[in-house]
């Protein structure tokens, strides 16, 4: 059986507190934040960044598209 996962923040064992609330994810969401504001993203859509590179650094245009379809698109792999 799972574990019940624990989001409170402040709470033993919680997720707040193992990743979310760490710096580095912290500015990594407030830069997402930041685009979606920036490319004025209605309300479930997502911003898609067009030449986002692998190792998680956002650079270069931002679109709007659906969240289903951000969430499929696969970068291109090195061969």
């Amino acid at each position: 059986m799972r574990k019940k996962r624990v989001y409170k923040k402040g709470a033993p064992g919680s997720e707040y507190d193992a990743y979310h609330g760490k710096a580095e994810q912290r500015k990594r969401r407030s830069k997402r934040n930041k685009d979606a504001r920036k490319a004025k993203c209605p309300k479930g859509k997502e911003a898609h960044h067009v030449r986002g590179k692998r190792t998680g650094k956002l650079t270069g245009p931002v679109r709007c598209v659906s969240k289903k379809k951000n969430r499929s698109i696969q970068p291109k792999r090195k061969r």
